[in-house]
């Protein structure tokens, strides 16, 4: 038995999508678990109207100020009764109907206990932002385990929570995603998981669209919550490569793009990867720096708001 986990915020139109597809799944989850966190406006009663088209819907709303990338994960997963759980992000449309299937396949090796989905990007996002989704989502499936460390680096980590299914005994075991996080609770959840002598499954056969278009400065926010997440559990990430991934792919991309004709794109590519570098670099110094510029820095404002 599956059952899929959803937050849910200030949704547009991919989540009715979403929606359509979760309901022509060759498997049907027991029950969909919508974390609605409210607005305070009309809209509320709109999106639950939307969400209850759904038989199996479970909707629990969460005060804006309550909400947590990990607490309110681990809040949907409590309701759950499932051997499997399946997190989704409310903007991941799945290609077909054979989404949960795969995923469920993946994991009838015992020793997998999560297993991730290939994220394809849209025409909109742009050349450079599709090549980066190829570089992190290639079309062949691994599985990883701790013995990849010393070649995989910190990509032995990589998980996404955009569409994720962790086997709910080894999600427990592990004491479910961690608290107050600012970002990065899926890969936090995989170090443990890994750490532990368990394996994640990525899954190419099992895909959603899901893809953002960032500016300049939301490449910066981004990549400045991602250091401060690897800062605050230097523990798990101070151990193992990561910095020199992010160079690998500036370089494949660069080698794309003239490959490809598109060398008029390689100052967008530069300007993209100094803004991420930079904002990587901050994060990861964010302890000696002004809480107001800490906020200026940060895409996710509202976590400073208890002078974290």
């Amino acid at each position: 038995m599956v059952d899929v986990i959803i937050p849910v915020y200030r949704p547009d139109e991919k989540l009715e999508r979403l929606i359509e597809r979760l309901k022509e799944q060759t498997v049907q989850p027991a029950h969909i678990f919508f974390m609605q966190t409210l607005t305070g406006t009309e809209e509320d009663v709109k999106v639950r109207n939307l969400l209850q088209t759904l038989e199996n819907a479970v909707i629990t709303p969460v005060e804006k100020k309550d909400f947590d990338h990990g607490g309110t994960r681990n809040q949907g997963a409590a309701l759950s009764q499932a051997e499997f759980m399946l997190f989704m992000t409310q903007d991941a449309v799945p290609v077909d109907e054979f989404l949960i299937e795969k995923m469920l396949g993946a994991l009838e090796e015992e020793a997998v206990a999560t297993a991730y989905a290939r994220q394809l990007p849209t025409e909109r996002t742009g050349i450079i932002e599709q090549y980066t989704r190829r570089f992190n989502y290639p079309d062949s499936s691994s599985i990883k385990s701790r013995e990849d460390l010393p070649h995989l680096g910190i990509k032995t980590y990589f998980c996404s929570n955009v569409c994720a299914m962790y086997r709910k005994r080894v999600y427990e075991e592990m004491g479910g995603f961690v608290l107050h996080t600012i970002f990065n609770e899926d890969m936090i959840m995989a170090a443990h998981i890994i750490g532990a002598g368990y394996k994640i499954a990525y899954v190419a056969e099992a895909e959603v669209v899901h893809a953002h278009k960032y500016t300049y400065r939301q490449q910066f926010t981004r990549n400045f919550d991602l250091a401060v997440s690897q800062r605050q559990y230097k523990e798990i990430f101070d151990g193992v490569k990561s910095e020199t991934e992010g160079v690998r792919l500036v370089k494949d991309t660069m080698k794309y793009l003239m490959k490809n004709g598109k060398w008029y794109l390689i100052p967008d590519l530069v300007l993209q990867s100094g803004f991420k570098f930079l904002g990587y670099r901050f994060g990861k110094k964010y302890k000696s720096l002004p809480l107001w510029l800490v906020r200026r820095m940060s895409m996710n404002k509202s976590y400073w708001r208890d002078g974290k």
